[in-house]
């Protein structure tokens, strides 16, 4: 119970690093590169991802990146980010100002992530790395 636990405060802390990142290049592309929504959110997320696979392995899991690991990691971002554009564009759609509409899209899919990436890294299965 302790190590879930901590592994949740870990994974928040991450996910926290990890967001601020993703919202930082969608911000900034959007705002200032004048990107489009969906290309802006997309550049964001794939180097928030790379960042937060590492971080992920070493800080909250303590445990080895492997290429078993960035396989199921890659798998769950990849609902994970199906999830954030339906989510990004349903929120857009009903009005929601684009600077903001990634806010609860955070909200809605870190929680669902975590439950992903958690299983990733503590199944037990022959890990060759």
């Amino acid at each position: 119970m302790r190590r879930s636990f901590i592994e949740l405060f870990r994974f928040a802390l991450v996910g926290g690093f990890a967001t601020a990142l993703h919202y930082g290049i969608y911000y900034a592309l959007w705002r200032y590169a004048a990107f489009n929504e969906n290309v802006a959110y997309t550049a964001g997320y794939v180097l928030s991802f790379i960042a937060n696979f590492y971080l992920t392995a070493y800080f909250t899991f303590r445990s080895r990146p492997s290429w078993r690991r960035a396989g199921g990691f890659g798998g769950a971002h990849l609902v994970n980010y199906l999830l954030h554009m339906g989510l990004l564009n349903l929120f857009l759609c009903v009005g929601l100002p684009e600077q903001w509409a990634p806010l609860p899209v955070f909200a809605i899919a870190i929680p669902v992530n975590f439950l992903l990436v958690r299983f990733v890294f503590r199944h037990k299965a022959k890990d060759k790395a």
